[in-house]
């Protein structure tokens, strides 16, 4: 269900998204800051504009991720990105998309416009002074849904029975937290609680609209009047939290625990540009869609989940600055399949005809099988995957030009019964980074140094970020 991964992309982080979050937890502190002079200078207009995430999906395959930007909305970043492609296309936002941007894409032909049932893009919790605009925008979009061919509906269905509870199993067990468990046998047990609290608190300030009748009230502004009576409001409202949980839970998979990250281990690599590491906070940001898309594997006892991103030599319009979407996927049998189709035992089967690994196809490979752009050999590509890539998977990934592997360690140098994982450490001409303590030793806060110092590399602060530095929240470190 995309409505995960379109909550996901509003996430995606920014330098200015980053000092809006540190001022607000500053704010919760010490009462309003300084700063609030410089936001009561921003104009209204932008002010009621809220952050929006957009997947685009095209026979049933993902070619989009998006985030609006400071300058642009999603739905336009999605135009000036696919143009007319966006024909027949499923459009999933995080927010009901605003009238200048819903108008352009039910014009590009799109087939389906989903979107969370919360706050739209244009807000209508602002101040009264603004508020009639928004109202106005609500109204124009309401028209526009209804003398259009695109479906335009609410992003939200019920979760699987008991799929909270494995996403919770699984995500505590997973590589990430298990490596951190081992390493620092001494680490407080409950970062991992602690940490997802932490997240629930933060999404749903986001994502849902705290005062129940304030919600009722948007609802019926953006022509959802018929949820506004229970059971139905009731049932949505808990179905929009089972969500957020959801999310919460996966996200504190991948903590910003202590000096845990993604690190390169060969130090000689780490000065060519090509070498260099995300940010960390990117970095996480992207192993968290992975392990997003792990859930919806077909095997049953291992999810893996991989996406691919790539750097453009220049930032463009999207929020996701010069970082832009190549593909993803997750392990599956062949598409067009049945359930009875193949075998779905694993190595513990003795009979090694009936064992289900000849006929997986990993998510590597449909990542790199259904990718919607080319990988250009002179840009900075890269692999996010939630569990090291096997022996079959390796060369696939250095043959296919992808300049940087993101992923855990736990496997690396392992044989198993019907998997090996020995080419990871063996292979060469790609960059490798994996989950573990900054091998600097050093304490270095991403965020208090005049640049981002990652494996032993400084990295360079956008201009004017040097006086917005402020130290985020370090579980385990109070």
């Amino acid at each position: 269900m995309p409505a995960r991964e379109s909550l996901w992309m509003e996430l995606f982080p920014t330098a200015k998204a980053q000092r809006q979050k540190s001022q607000e937890k500053e704010e919760e502190k010490h009462g309003p800051l300084g700063d609030n002079e410089e936001m009561s200078r921003i104009p209204t207009d932008k002010k009621q504009v809220k952050r929006t995430g957009l997947v685009v999906v095209k026979n049933t395959k993902i070619v989009g991720l998006h985030c609006s930007s400071e300058d642009l909305h999603a739905g336009k970043i999605a135009l000036i990105k696919h143009g007319a492609r966006l024909k027949n296309c499923d459009l999933y936002f995080s927010r009901k998309p605003c009238s200048a941007c819903l108008k352009m894409i039910v014009n590009a032909g799109v087939n389906r416009i989903s979107y969370w049932p919360a706050d739209p893009e244009i807000s209508l919790l602002t101040e009264p002074s603004s508020s009639e605009d928004a109202k106005l925008d609500a109204k124009a979009v309401e028209r526009l849904k209804s003398n259009s061919r695109a479906h335009v509906c609410v992003l939200l269905q019920p979760l699987v029975c008991y799929m909270v509870q494995f996403v919770e199993e699984t995500s505590y067990k997973c590589d990430f937290i298990q490596k951190i468990a081992k390493t620092l046998p001494d680490a407080n047990v409950d970062f991992y609680s602690e940490c997802k609290q932490e997240r629930i608190k933060e999404y749903e300030m986001l994502f849902l609209v705290s005062n129940e009748e304030m919600h009722k009230q948007i609802l019926m502004t953006i022509g959802l009047e018929n949820l506004c009576e229970n059971p139905y409001f009731s049932n949505l409202r808990q179905n929009m939290k089972d969500l957020i949980l959801l999310l919460a839970t996966v996200a504190s998979s991948v903590p910003n625990f202590k000096h845990y990250g993604f690190y390169c281990g060969n130090t000689e690599q780490i000065n060519e540009t090509h070498n260099q590491s995300l940010p960390q906070e990117i970095a996480r940001h992207c192993m968290v869609q992975a392990r997003l898309l792990a859930y919806r594997t077909e095997d049953h006892k291992t999810g893996v989940g991989a996406v691919i991103w790539a750097e453009g030599k220049s930032r463009s319009c999207d929020g996701t600055g010069s970082m832009y979407f190549i593909g993803c996927g997750y392990n599956a049998f062949p598409v067009g399949s049945e359930y009875a189709d193949f075998p779905h035992m694993d190595d513990k089967q003795k009979d090694r005809e009936i064992r289900k690994f000849r006929y997986i196809v990993h998510a590597e490979q449909n990542a790199l099988t259904f990718r919607c752009q080319e990988i250009k050999p002179e840009e900075r590509s890269m692999i996010f995957v939630t569990k090291c890539p096997c022996d079959e998977c390796v060369p696939l990934i250095k043959g296919a030009g992808i300049k940087q592997i993101y992923a855990g360690d736990v496997d690396v140098g392992k044989k198993k019964a019907d998997i090996s994982y020995m080419r990871f450490g063996e292979l060469e001409g790609v960059s490798k980074f994996t989950w573990q303590l900054n091998p600097s030793g050093a304490c270095v806060s991403e965020q208090n140094e005049p640049g981002s110092k990652e494996n032993g590399v400084m990295r360079p602060l956008p201009p004017g970020e040097e006086q917005h530095q402020n130290k985020k929240l370090c579980l385990g470190n109070h």
